[in-house]
């Protein structure tokens, strides 16, 4: 089991920073990935970023240049630094994180309990 608890988040106006962490605890040695989703107001949730194991990464294209995932593997944690901010990046954001197990493989994905990022215009 793997248990993730995010930090950081809040209300920022448009153009600015924020950064949020996202604590990983448990069988994280087995982890095949550790990212980022976010949720918007009746939207689906959507993958903002993704750091695998080999350090490769993977962003939406609407973040890609503003936001940056990186990873502390000594603390377990990875970071979402997000800058140049938009009203549009307006959502609950959750901490993602998985594992592949058994045989045939299957997908174990943890999640952690959202935090509220609010970009005003």
């Amino acid at each position: 089991q793997v248990q993730l608890v995010e930090s950081g988040g809040g209300l920022v106006q448009a153009g600015g920073s924020l950064r949020v962490s996202c604590a990983a605890s448990g069988s994280i040695f087995r982890l095949n990935a550790m990212g980022w989703y976010r949720q918007a107001p009746g939207k689906e949730r959507e993958l903002v970023a993704v750091m695998i194991s080999d350090g490769s990464t993977n962003y939406l294209d609407s973040v890609k240049d503003r936001f940056t995932i990186s990873r502390n593997n000594a603390k377990g944690t990875v970071y979402l630094q997000m800058n140049s901010l938009k009203p549009e990046d307006t959502a609950v954001y959750y901490c993602n994180a998985y594992d592949m197990r058994g045989t045939p493989a299957r997908r174990y994905d943890y999640w952690g309990q959202g935090t509220q990022v609010t970009v005003s215009s």
